[in-house]
């Protein structure tokens, strides 16, 4: 994308007012989004996105820049504002950038790029029939098919030159149901780091069904009373509770500055000694899987919890100088205009010790979170309120009927503690991730798992 002299120069010049680092990334981007709505294709939109972010640090103070312009003339320019925030000289640093490979572990077999819109719109339009006619009560559906082509090219001024190719692709379906005036929505969208034969694990047609039949089965749900109750969540997106809940206050951006829930606690008991938490961006073909972070550094299996200890954060270069640690493969972002941070990857409670039967058998009343929706949290104090798309009541050990208007409102910090059962069912499901870097690709994930008490709102 840019010759190996012309990175030298752009970082010579970004080092030339005194910055101890230098570093130049590198975008180009193709992304293809099929719509459809109303029984027909809407849209087919065609997105390319192509720049260079620049950014300098001293010490732990940091300036960042970008410039869509991959001219030699614009780089220097951009680089130059980014030095001029500083007013020191040059310490005479020679850059000698060395191309480094760290290979891929994410095969792709069908590069949706080289796909025809036609192939695209029968595989959306599977999917969206299914839907559709899965039911009389089901009124709407939306579905969309997004392929995303991700270059990167970063190289700094410690002599890195690296770079990576993401290629993923997702089918989304939402589904509405509607009956005497109520509508209730149901929704499946997965996807991975892969082409298109991601569609030979989710066939559209199963999607599109999965879509319909929640929504249809929430329609004709009643509503659940409010109180404090166990709670079996399920696996999957149930996840998103670690991920917003804990997982924020994990991440070194919260820890380095005191914002987080779980500062100055390495070593020290934080969960249930049956959790166990990893983010792994190794995992070949998982959704928020990376072969390098967007400051180069190859990907990780981190270890954040174990048997309830915290052991490790997520820790970005700036970070981590704040911290006085290494980074450890977490530095994510958006694209070139936004500054790079700790976030991030695929996420999840590991498997535990107790069978699946067994969480369901242990509760007399309670609700099984059977799928997990949007919701919000605090990572400062942990505090969180999320909706459950798909509910139903446990009782005397058996799941009985389904249930809507339910909440789950707690604290994360709370949360990891009283989780008194895990199960053997790990699965992860896809989302986008925002925070100051901008909007990521993530995996959160679980086994089924017990609460043994939490808040759950309702009527």
């Amino acid at each position: 994308m840019i010759s190996r002299n012309l990175l030298t120069e752009v970082l010579h010049k970004a080092l030339s007012t005194g910055a101890d680092f230098a570093e130049v990334y590198v975008e180009h981007t193709k992304e293809n989004n099929v719509t459809m709505v109303d029984n027909r294709v809407d849209a087919i939109t065609d997105l390319l996105i192509s720049g260079v972010g620049i950014r300098i640090l001293k010490g732990t103070r940091c300036v960042a820049g970008s410039t869509s312009s991959l001219e030699r003339s614009d780089l220097l320019a951009c680089a130059a504002r980014v030095a001029g925030a500083l007013d020191g000289v040059s310490e005479g640093r020679t850059v000698s950038l060395t191309e480094r490979i760290f290979g891929d572990i994410h095969p792709v077999r069908i590069v949706p790029n080289s796909a025809s819109h036609h192939r695209k719109i029968d595989l959306l339009k599977e999917g969206y029939f299914a839907a559709r006619e899965y039911h009389e009560d089901i009124s709407q559906v939306s579905a969309s098919l997004l392929d995303v082509d991700h270059q990167i090219l970063i190289a700094n001024s410690d002599g890195l030159y690296t770079g990576d190719r993401q290629i993923r692709t997702r089918m989304f379906i939402r589904a509405i149901a509607s009956k005497n005036g109520e509508n209730q929505s149901g929704s499946c969208a997965p996807g991975r780091r892969m082409g298109l034969e991601v569609f030979d694990l989710f066939p559209p047609k199963e999607i599109g069904i999965e879509a319909a039949r929640q929504a249809v089965t929430m329609l004709h749900a009643g509503y659940i009373k409010a109180g404090r109750m166990p709670v079996a969540i399920e696996n999957g997106f149930g996840g998103v509770i670690f991920h917003e809940a804990c997982g924020h206050s994990l991440e070194a951006s919260c820890v380095s500055i005191g914002q987080s829930q779980f500062c100055g606690k390495l070593g020290q008991k934080i969960a249930n000694e049956k959790v166990t938490a990893i983010d792994d961006g190794t995992i070949p073909n998982a959704w928020g899987s990376i072969n390098i972070d967007d400051e180069g550094a190859p990907a990780q299996r981190k270890i954040l919890i174990e048997n309830g200890i915290l052991k490790s954060y997520m820790i970005d270069k700036l970070n981590g100088r704040r911290m006085g640690m290494e980074g450890n493969g977490s530095s994510r972002r958006q694209g070139y205009r936004y500054e790079t941070t700790s976030r991030m990857t695929n996420t999840y409670i590991d498997n535990g010790p107790d069978k699946n039967e067994d969480i369901i058998k242990s509760i007399e009343y309670g609700l099984y979170a059977k799928k997990m929706g949007g919701g919000s949290v605090n990572p400062a104090t942990g505090s969180f309120n999320f909706a459950v798309d798909e509910g139903y009541i446990i009782r005397n050990g058996e799941i009985c009927e389904p249930v809507r208007g339910a909440s789950l409102i707690g604290k994360g910090s709370d949360v990891i503690m009283d989780i008194d059962m895990v199960g053997q069912n790990l699965e992860t499901a896809q989302g986008m991730c925002g925070a100051s870097s901008g909007s990521i690709p993530t995996d959160v994930g679980q086994p089924l798992i017990r609460v043994s008490s939490i808040t759950v709102g309702g009527r």
